[in-house]
C-alpha cells in the first residue's frame, strides 16, 4: 500500500480544485488530480510541487469513475479525502452576459430543463457518484475525510432573507444545485455517523474562477481556504457542517 495519504480532488486542473490541490501536495498529500480531460489534468499537475498524479475523471460518465475507482485501488490502495470540486455553472450563459441576466433567463417559470438537467448532472449527481464509486476505499482509511464544495448561494435560509444580497439570482439552476449538494452532504454525513469519517460541505465564497468568467472578488487562496481545513480535521472535529473560512457555520 502507498505510505502516504492520498486525496482525490474532482475538476482540479484550474481554480479552486488547483488551489486546493496545491496546498494539499505542500501538506504531503499524494494528490490525484481528476480532470475531465487527461491532458489538461497533465498539465495542471505539473504546476504542483509535490507528488501530484493526473486521473482521467467525468464525473458524468459511470464508466470514468468506475476507471477512477479501480485505477486508485490498484496504484495505490488507498484514499484518504475525497474531495468533491468538479461543478459547472450553466451551458447556455451567452459571453458578456452578466449573472443578473442570465438569472431573468433561467427563473422557475422559464428556465429550460434540459439546462437543468445538465448543471445538476455535474454538480448534484456527479458529487453522489463519486461518493459511491470511493466510499470502499474510504471505509478502509483510518481517518477519512469527505470534502463536498457547495456554495452560500445555495444556502436557503440566507435566500429566504429578503436582505441577503444574492437573493435575486436563486434560482433552479446553479444556487438550487447547491441546495441540492447540501443535502447530500448532510444525508452521507447521517450515513457515516458511526464510522468516523467525517462528510463536510464549504462555501469557498465568491471567488474569481471561470466558473463565474473571473467576476469574483476573491482570491483562488481564499476560495480554497475552507475546503482545505476541512480536510484536514483531527478526529475531534465535526462533521455534517457548512461552512466558510471567515464567516464559519453557515445555515442550511
Amino acid at each position: 500500500m502507498h505510505r502516504q495519504r492520498v486525496v482525490l480532488v474532482t475538476g482540479a486542473n484550474q481554480g479552486i480544485g488547483l488551489q486546493i490541490a496545491k496546498e494539499l501536495a505542500a501538506k504531503s498529500f499524494t494528490v490525484l488530480v481528476g480532470s475531465r480531460d487527461f491532458a489538461r489534468g497533465e498539465a495542471a499537475a505539473k504546476t504542483i510541487e509535490g507528488d501530484a498524479r493526473a486521473l482521467q475523471l467525468d464525473v458524468t460518465d459511470k464508466a470514468s469513475i468506475a476507471a477512477a475507482a479501480k485505477r486508485i485501488r490498484e496504484e495505490l490502495g488507498r484514499l484518504d479525502v475525497l474531495v468533491n470540486n468538479a461543478a459547472i455553472s450553466n451551458t447556455s450563459k451567452r459571453p458578456g452576459q452578466s449573472v443578473e441576466d442570465y438569472a431573468k433567463l433561467t427563473r422557475a417559470s422559464n428556465v429550460s430543463l434540459d439546462e437543468v438537467r445538465a448543471v445538476w448532472e455535474t454538480n448534484v449527481f456527479g458529487a453522489l457518484a463519486v461518493y459511491q464509486a470511493m466510499l470502499p476505499l474510504l471505509r478502509e482509511a483510518k481517518e477519512a475525510r469527505i470534502v463536498n464544495v457547495s456554495s452560500g448561494a445555495g444556502s436557503l435560509t440566507r435566500c429566504a432573507d429578503p436582505a441577503y444580497p444574492y437573493r435575486a439570482i436563486f434560482g433552479p439552476v446553479y444556487p438550487a444545485s447547491k441546495t441540492a449538494l447540501n443535502a447530500m452532504s448532510l444525508a452521507m454525513a447521517i450515513e457515516l455517523g458511526s464510522t468516523g469519517i467525517k462528510v463536510n460541505a464549504c462555501s469557498p465564497g465568491f471567488t474569481k474562477t471561470n466558473l463565474n468568467g473571473y467576476a469574483g472578488t476573491e482570491t483562488v487562496e481564499q476560495g480554497a481556504r475552507e475546503a482545505v481545513r476541512l480536510a484536514l480535521l483531527g478526529p475531534d472535529g465535526p462533521t455534517g457542517t457548512f461552512s466558510h473560512a471567515t464567516l464559519g457555520t453557515l445555515p442550511w
